[in-house]
C-alpha cells in the first residue's frame, strides 16, 4: 500500500474494487464506514457482487468479472476528454501520456458498456467524483490480480492515480490489501521466487554478491535464475523437473487452481515434507511432517498491509514438539550443511527472532531503523531508513523507484475462459468472514461452527430459470471438476456469476477453477472460469447432513 489505511477518513472519494472488505479486510471495512458515515466521505464500490460495502456507497459498478481494464480505462477516457486531469502532476511527475491518450480513445464509455454490462452513465458519474475529489483513494485485494491479465487490471487503476495526481498525499494513493497479516513481511523477506530480501533481484549480480558476502556463501554460490511461482512449481513436477517440495504454511490440495491436475502433480513427488499447524489436505502425502508453533506460541514480528512492522509476543508454550518456523529452518538448514560438507556455514546459530530482524535491518535498507526497542509498544511504517528515522505513513511524495510513473497503453483481452452454450455461467471464488484460505486454522476452529459448509451463491433469476431452489442439492462442473453443494439465490451475485468461497473440502472451489496465468506476474485465474450448474440428489452431498445457519443474512 502507498499509504496508511486509516487515513481514509481523509479521502473526499475512496473506490473500492476487487474486494469483498467487510469480510475479507474487517477492521479495514470499519475505518472506511466510518470514513462514510462520519467524515463525509464518498465510497465507489467496483464489484461484480453485491458486497456489504455496497451499502455505504455513492455509487456500485456491477461489471462482469474480467472486465476491469475496459471499465477503468474508460474512466480514463472521460478523465482526458473532460480535461478532469492534473496537468502540473502529468508534467513533473510522468511520462509518456501523449501516447496513452491517444490509446485510450477507443475505451468510450459505450464500449466498456457493451464488455463489462455498466451502465455508461454510472462511469462517467464514478470518473468525474474521482477525479474532482481534492483527496481520493484506490483500494484493491485479490479481485484484481486473480486474472490471467492482473497486471494491466492493475495499470488501469494506476493510470487513474497518475492522471489525477491522487497520490503522494495524505488520503490519496494505490492501496493493495493484501491478503493476510504478514504477506507484507513474507515479501519484504525475499518469500517469492525473483529477489532477495527487500526486493533486490536473484538475476542482479551486484545484489547475488551482496547476499553472498551477508550469508558467507563463495562468490558465484547464489543462483541468478528467477526461480518458479507455487503454481508453476506444480507444473514443474516430473523427472528432470521438481523432484522434492518442502512445504511451510500453506496447503496446496486446496488453494492451487485445477485442483485434479494438483493431486497429479503432487502424487509424482519423490519426496514431500510439510510444515505446519495440522495435517491438512497437503499434509496427507507427507512422507515427513514437522510440526510448527501457532501465532501465540512464538516471538517474532508482522508486517501488515499498510507497511506497519508490529511485534509478535509469545502468550503460550508450544505443545507437543512443536516449535517455531525460524527454529526448524535453522536446524534443517544446519544438517543439510553437514550433509553437503560445507566447510563454512551461512550462520544458522540465531538465538531469537530478534537476531534475524537484526540481520534484515543490515541486507535491507528500509528496514534499516526497525528494531525490538523501537516497536514494543506501536509499530514503525516501513521504509525506516535509520534509528532516529520515524516511519513512513504514506510513499511517493516527490518520486517514484523508478523516477517518473509511466503510461502504458493497454489492450482489453477477455478471460482465458469465457461463458458459452455448454458453460453458461462465470464462477468467480474467494472468502468468507468466518473462514481464510485452505480452512487449516479455520476449519479447525469454532469459526467452523458459524459456517460449516460451502454454498453456492446464484441470483434469483437465474435460479428461476434453472428450475432451482434455495438451499437446493446442485452439480457445478467446468472442465477441469465437479463439485455438489447447496444453493444460496441470493441478490448478492448478479445475473449470469456465480460465487463460491474456496475454504471447503467437500465442495473445494479450486476443482473448477482453471490454472491460465498472468504471463508477467504469474498469478492464476481464480476469479473467473465457466461452469454449468445442475439439480443434484442429496445424497451426493459430504457430509449431506451438514446445515448451513448464518445469521448475518
Amino acid at each position: 500500500m502507498s499509504n496508511t489505511a486509516a487515513e481514509v477518513i481523509h479521502s473526499d472519494v475512496f473506490l473500492v474494487t476487487g474486494s469483498n472488505t467487510a469480510e475479507t479486510h474487517p477492521i479495514i471495512a470499519l475505518q472506511m464506514k466510518a470514513a462514510v458515515a462520519n467524515h463525509g466521505a464518498k465510497l465507489i464500490v467496483v464489484d461484480p457482487r453485491r458486497v456489504e460495502m455496497v451499502n455505504w456507497a455513492t455509487l456500485w459498478l456491477p461489471e462482469k468479472p474480467g472486465t476491469d481494464v475496459p471499465l477503468f480505462s474508460a474512466m480514463a477516457h472521460i478523465i482526458i476528454k473532460e480535461r478532469l486531469y492534473n496537468q502540473d502532476f502529468i508534467d513533473r511527475r510522468t511520462e509518456g501520456f501523449a501516447g496513452f491518450a491517444k490509446s485510450m480513445e477507443k475505451f468510450t464509455p459505450e464500449y466498456a458498456e457493451a464488455i463489462s454490462g455498466v451502465d455508461r452513465n454510472l462511469i462517467v458519474q464514478a470518473a468525474r467524483m474521482y477525479a474532482e475529489a481534492k483527496n481520493a483513494a484506490i483500494y484493491w485485494a485479490l479481485g484484481i490480480p486473480e486474472h490471467s491479465h492482473g497486471t494491466d487490471n492493475a495499470m488501469s487503476l494506476i493510470h487513474l492515480a497518475l492522471l489525477t495526481g491522487h497520490i503522494g498525499r495524505k488520503g490519496t494513493g494505490l492501496n493493495p490489501l493484501r491478503g493476510q497479516n504478514n504477506v507484507q513481511g513474507a515479501s519484504d523477506s525475499g518469500a517469492m521466487p525473483w529477489h532477495y530480501p527487500g526486493y533486490q533481484r536473484v538475476d542482479d549480480e551486484a545484489a547475488a554478491r551482496k547476499f553472498e558476502q551477508a550469508w558467507n556463501i563463495e562468490p558465484g554460490g547464489l543462483n541468478r535464475k528467477l526461480g518458479l511461482t507455487t503454481t508453476e512449481i506444480m507444473s514443474a513436477v516430473g523427472p528432470g523437473g521438481v523432484r522434492a517440495l518442502h512445504i511451510m504454511g500453506e496447503n496446496p490440495m486446496m488453494s492451487e487452481p485445477n485442483l485434479n491436475h494438483t493431486r497429479h502433480m503432487i502424487e509424482q513427488l519423490e519426496f514431500l515434507a510439510v510444515q505446519d499447524l495440522f495435517i491438512n489436505e497437503s499434509g496427507a502425502y507427507a512422507d515427513v511432517f514437522l510440526p510448527a508453533a501457532s501465532w501465540a506460541e512464538k516471538d517474532g514480528t508482522f508486517t501488515n498491509t499498510d507497511r506497519r512492522v508490529q511485534r509478535v509476543r509469545k502468550a503460550l508454550k508450544p505443545r507437543g514438539q512443536a516449535r517455531a518456523d525460524w527454529e526448524i529452518v535453522c536446524d534443517l538448514a544446519r544438517r543439510i550443511e553437514k550433509k553437503l560438507c560445507h566447510r563454512q556455514t551461512a550462520f544458522w546459530a540465531y538465538q531469537s527472532p530478534a537476531e534475524v530482524l537484526e540481520e534484515m535491518d543490515r541486507v535491507v535498507p528500509e528496514y534499516a531503523g526497525v528494531k525490538y526497542r523501537r516497536i514494543e509498544k506501536e509499530g514503525l511504517q516501513t521504509p525506516v531508513w535509520d534509528d532516529n528515522h520515524p516511519g513512513t505513513p504514506y510513499l511517493f511524495t516527490e518520486s517514484f523507484p523508478c523516477g517518473r510513473g509511466k503510461f502504458r497503453p493497454l489492450e482489453y483481452v477477455p478471460a482465458v475462459e469465457m461463458p458459452d452454450e455448454e458453460y453458461p455461467f462465470i464462477l468467480t471464488t474467494g472468502r468468507l468472514l468466518e473462514h481464510w484460505h485452505g480452512g487449516t486454522l479455520t476449519r479447525h476452529s469454532k469459526l467452523d461452527d458459524l459456517y460449516p459448509a460451502a454454498r453456492i451463491e446464484i441470483n434469483p433469476a437465474d435460479g428461476a430459470r434453472l428450475k432451482i431452489e434455495d438451499g437446493q442439492v446442485v452439480r457445478v462442473s467446468s472442465r477441469r471438476g465437479t463439485v455438489v453443494l447447496r444453493a444460496w439465490l441470493t441478490q448478492r451475485t448478479t445475473i449470469g456469476v456465480v460465487f463460491i468461497p474456496m475454504h471447503f473440502v467437500e465442495a473445494a472451489a479450486n476443482l473448477l477453477t482453471i490454472d491460465a496465468l498472468d504471463p508477467i506476474a504469474k498469478i492464476p485465474e481464480y476469479k473467473a472460469c465457466a461452469v454449468r450448474i445442475e439439480p443434484a440428489a442429496e445424497d451426493e452431498l459430504t457430509p449431506p447432513e451438514t446445515k448451513v445457519e448464518r445469521g448475518r443474512y
